[in-house]
């Protein structure tokens, strides 16, 4: 199994990346490549710079990185209770590439931790709703809240137990999807 990994922020020091990273670790013989968002940077998008350069060639590459994915696991990061900028102009590019839907239906597992009691279970109920709109197949959730309490950043792993396994029985019943879609 291939799977696409990534954080919806492009900070560097991403929670998000920590998190989705240790998930992408759970996976037992998969290959895995994890991006990063500051490689994906582009203009912010607007429709008359679509019109005149068209979509840039970085938009185009991530899509192409993303349909090579059996699976792909984002963890979003929360920005006012939604996506943060760099994520949302990355989806705003990716969708305009004629002839596909952003997502283009490649299975996703989609994350979403912060530092407060919601875990940013705002922005993930926001991408649950709003990616089938645009091809996303949503196979499983998680959010991981207090981060800093709930995280060990020297070990990169869940520090929480019970947080911990319930994470580890998603990618378990993730992976036994898998194994069901590919015969």
């Amino acid at each position: 199994m291939k799977i696409i990994a990534f954080a919806g922020s492009n900070s560097e020091v991403s929670i998000n990346r920590q998190l989705v990273a240790y998930a992408a670790s759970l996976f037992e013989n998969a290959e895995v490549e994890i991006l990063d968002l500051n490689d994906y940077e582009m203009p912010i998008y607007k429709h008359e710079r679509e019109l005149n350069d068209g979509v840039p060639q970085l938009a185009k590459d991530f899509a192409e990185k993303f349909d090579s994915a059996d699976l792909v696991l984002l963890s979003l990061a929360e920005h006012n209770g939604t996506y943060s900028t760099a994520f949302k102009n990355l989806f705003d590019w990716v969708s305009r590439i004629p002839g596909r839907s952003a997502w283009n239906e490649i299975p996703m597992f989609l994350m979403a931790t912060a530092s407060g009691p919601r875990g940013g279970q705002g922005v993930l109920e926001t991408a649950v709703a709003r990616f089938p709109w645009n091809g996303g197949n949503v196979v499983e959730t998680f959010t991981l809240p207090f981060f800093g309490d709930h995280f060990d950043s020297e070990k990169q792993k869940i520090s929480n137990a019970e947080k911990d396994a319930e994470l580890k029985e998603k990618v378990q019943k993730v992976s036994q999807l898998e194994v069901l879609l590919s015969k």
